[in-house]
């Protein structure tokens, strides 16, 4: 069963067209939403969260529609917003142990959750200390502890890195895909920056004017055109030489070779040439896009 899957679903906010009938399938595992702002993807987490109502179209989460079954829909999903606003004067453990009660675990169970949820995001020692005296990273992870105390099924993460430093990011970034792979919760990762969708997950939903422009399995959207890259150990230009002869069509980058056509064929003739030239090979891959190729085909 997909975790979300939207059906030509649409949210308007007045005279803005928020969501225009954008159909999509989200599947287990770490799936990013990625968009430039204002694409939409705070909006559809709102529906995903049953807070307010498409305009149009159908939305399943978890088996459920959450226009008709919100508070169930809540109770499984863990959802860390984009925006700060944790009261300061509040002890990041009894805010995470309130906000667990709140999901409905009784009171002995939601402190020990607290405690645990906080120890996983790396705020053990510091779980104790008023919301306020932290930095933006740990509050961060403040956010994140209370979107995990009551074990939810999914996790929704609205630019989990805003206002964090680039190592303050790595770890964050990390933390998720640990969540993902380790604590085998199911999450979407919204973003505007293609660097982190790529970093950590493992599927992808774009989004572009409202509309779902590319979806899917990330390796199967970067997968360009057929050919090969390869980086040898030798003489470039004799190896290109050799391939041109073999009726290879390429580009030379450096020490790469950025070969089209027929990857099984484009291999062997590579073999060869190696062999004869007595050139070492050392990386032979499948030609891959970036995800900001993809980005761009997509949202053009």
């Amino acid at each position: 069963m997909s975790v979300v899957r939207g059906t030509v679903v649409m949210k308007r906010w007045g005279a803005t067209t928020a969501l225009s009938g954008a159909t999509f399938t989200i599947e287990r595992g770490v799936t990013g939403l990625l968009g430039a702002n204002g694409a939409g993807k705070t909006t559809l987490l709102g529906l995903v969260l049953g807070l307010t109502k498409p305009d149009g179209g159908s939305l399943e989460v978890l088996g459920l529609d959450p226009t008709t079954a919100g508070p169930r829909v809540r109770e499984r999903i863990g959802y860390a917003p984009e925006h700060d606003a944790l009261p300061p004067d509040v002890k990041a453990h009894d805010l995470v142990r309130h906000l667990a009660e709140v999901h409905g675990l009784p009171r002995r169970e939601a402190t020990a959750r607290a405690s645990d949820a906080l120890w996983h995001v790396g705020l053990g020692e510091e779980r104790f200390r008023p919301v306020g005296t932290m930095s933006t990273g740990q509050r961060q992870r403040v956010k994140l502890a209370a979107a995990l105390a009551h074990d939810p099924a999914l996790l929704l993460l609205d630019e989990p890195t805003n206002g964090l430093d680039p190592v303050q990011r790595e770890s964050m970034l990390d933390l998720i895909r640990r969540i993902g792979s380790e604590f085998g919760i199911d999450v979407v990762l919204s973003s505007h920056l293609l660097e982190e969708i790529e970093r950590v997950c493992d599927d992808v939903v774009i989004l572009s004017g409202g509309r779902v422009v590319a979806a899917g399995a990330l390796d199967t959207l970067r997968r360009g055109e057929a050919g090969l890259v390869v980086e040898i150990d030798g003489d470039v230009e004799a190896m290109a030489t050799r391939l041109r002869a073999a009726g290879l069509t390429l580009t030379v980058d450096g020490a790469r070779l950025v070969i089209d056509g027929a990857e099984d064929v484009a291999a062997d003739a590579v073999r060869d040439a190696a062999v004869a030239l007595g050139i070492g090979l050392r990386r032979v891959q499948r030609r891959m896009a970036t995800l900001e190729d993809v980005f761009l085909a997509a949202a053009s």
